[in-house]
């Protein structure tokens, strides 16, 4: 179902992608948006070790939302900061594109639990990240992502 990779010496391993994954702060979501179209957006995640899964938080409506709620399917697309070998103007950058099915989270103490982890990767203020949650958790809508099929890719600008 899913294409294998075409330069398979730039691929990424499993372990790489997860770090990827796990210490950057954000990437593009993609989804079958209105008529058709494809529609990213650039959004925060947490990736959970325990599971597997990517989370997501939103609000309680407006594009992103419908057109999941119409198709669940999506891809999420990490990239890094990118590195430079002495002496290349270019950059070498690693990025991840997750392939999965997306499903909403209704319990709502898993929605504090998870946006507490998402606080996280921006702050180690447990206060702020408490006084956030309590003031936009019950507007905050959640939503995981769940892989179906994961690849990285070492891509040199030049």
């Amino acid at each position: 179902m899913f294409r294998e990779m075409l330069r398979q010496k730039q691929q990424l391993s499993p372990d790489e992608c997860i770090r990827i994954l796990k210490e950057e702060p954000r990437g593009v979501l993609s989804v079958l948006g209105d008529d058709g179209y494809p529609y990213g957006m650039p959004l925060n995640h947490y990736y959970c070790e325990a599971d597997g899964k990517l989370y997501f938080h939103s609000g309680k409506a407006g594009h992103k939302l419908d057109a999941l709620e119409r198709h669940d399917k999506a891809s999420f697309c990490v990239c890094d900061q990118g590195f430079r070998r002495e002496g290349d103007w270019a950059l070498y950058i690693k990025s991840v594109i997750v392939f999965g099915r997306v499903a909403f989270i209704e319990d709502r103490e898993t929605i504090f639990r998870i946006a507490a982890e998402l606080s996280r990767k921006f702050t180690s203020d447990e206060d702020y990240i408490r006084r956030e949650i309590d003031r936009s958790g019950p507007v905050t809508r959640m939503f995981a992502l769940t892989p179906e099929h994961m690849t990285g890719k070492l891509v040199h600008e030049a």
